[in-house]
């Protein structure tokens, strides 16, 4: 896009996408409750998250791919009609196994839907506003992630079913769906050849980009781990319920949700790689105080640091890589989706980790993740 002006009729229905994009998040909050429901231990209730964030590693490239011969529109119109099938799953029949299905539909509509909705995005808006609108629309999605635990607890308290915030999230999904349907878009077309599997992957012989894809493999990782296991650390370490334990979600995506909003501000004046580096030590804070917290109330506010820190990594990583090489920008978003698959292997990692150690020693993992993303910040620092 080279006006200047951003059409709102446009942006609106793509900012709406990234509503659905944060129905993954839903995997947190739904894994307490399965696992409750099952009786299951902590290392398999991690293969939950796992079954939603697999297919970030096989679909993402291929997903780059096929949208740069279809266009944007059309594949991300594909994502968010499979992620609503998933939401509705869970009333054919409650087990675990079907569950588990729930989850891949969600993991593999989820994964079309991020491939398709940051170069969508970069379609309706400038350049010089894109990691300003990336932050915007995780603000956006932070809010969703933020309301998925309120709404399962509530659904849990008032009704004694929380899988009605399935219902919910299926019904805003076909409606997201319609939108964009009926909205034209104008994408933005490179005068070189399609993207093939080569291209892509030949993308991280770029030493830049392979530490940026990288990054995005931890952050998400460290992000799932956090979300998937907040319940686990409360009430192990400071024996409170899991319905109480649960609002541990919510503060860390309400951190998470002012985190971005800020972002989307202040990323107007300050640059992207310094503005990594500074999130970065934040969240390294964080999950330090939640090690050493004394009580329930000192975690929640580790907590909630920690989201304050980590709500702008994403977007941060996201845009500074696409703005190196814009014309690459669907084989980039493949590769970086791709890296979400993080999702699914460090929230295992901690399961395993958890049980074996402690649940301290899991949080541990996450201060690694963290730590290497501070490492690659310095690398984007003038970016």
């Amino acid at each position: 896009m080279t006006s200047t002006k951003i059409n709102l009729a446009k942006a609106l229905p793509v900012f709406m996408t990234f509503i659905v994009m944060g129905f993954v998040d839903v995997v947190g909050v739904s894994t307490g409750y399965i696992q409750k429901d099952f009786g299951l231990q902590d290392s398999t209730a991690q293969l939950i998250p796992a079954m939603a964030f697999l297919w970030f590693l096989l679909l993402s490239v291929p997903t780059g791919i096929i949208q740069d011969k279809l266009g944007k529109r059309k594949v991300m119109n594909i994502g968010i009609l499979i992620t609503g099938l998933g939401m509705a799953l869970p009333f054919v029949g409650y087990s675990f196994p079907i569950m588990l299905a729930a989850f891949v539909l969600l993991g593999i509509g989820n994964t079309i839907v991020q491939v398709a909705a940051n170069p969508l995005l970069q379609d309706v808006t400038t350049k010089e506003k894109l990691s300003s609108f990336l932050s915007l629309a995780q603000f956006l999605k932070a809010i969703t992630s933020l309301l998925g635990p309120i709404i399962a607890t509530y659904m849990a308290t008032r009704y004694g079913n929380w899988k009605l915030v399935f219902a919910v999230y299926a019904v805003t999904s076909f409606i997201s769906l319609l939108w964009l349907t009926a909205t034209k878009i104008e994408e933005h077309k490179s005068d070189r050849e399609a993207a093939t599997f080569r291209s892509c992957f030949g993308l991280l012989s770029d030493r830049f980009i392979l530490l940026m894809v990288l990054g995005i493999f931890l952050i998400v990782g460290a992000d799932v781990g956090m979300n998937s296991n907040i319940q686990n650390i409360l009430t192990s370490l400071f024996g409170v319920s899991l319905e109480q334990a649960s609002y541990g979600i919510s503060i860390y995506f309400t951190a998470l949700m002012i985190s971005r909003f800020a972002g989307a501000v202040l990323l107007n004046f300050v640059k992207p790689g310094k503005f990594l580096i500074a999130t970065s030590v934040l969240s390294i804070l964080g999950l330090l105080v939640m090690i050493f917290a004394p009580s329930a109330t000192i975690a929640q506010a580790g907590i909630f640091v920690t989201g304050l820190g980590a709500g702008n990594l994403f977007p941060l990583v996201f845009s500074i890589a696409i703005n190196r090489m814009p014309d690459r920008s669907n084989e980039i978003s493949g590769l970086m989706v791709m890296a979400i698959v993080g999702g699914a292997v460090v929230p295992p990692i901690m399961g395993i980790v958890s049980t074996n150690i402690g649940v301290i020693a899991s949080v541990v993992v996450l201060i690694a993740c963290m730590i290497y993303v501070l490492g690659v910040s310095f690398s984007a620092r003038n970016d």
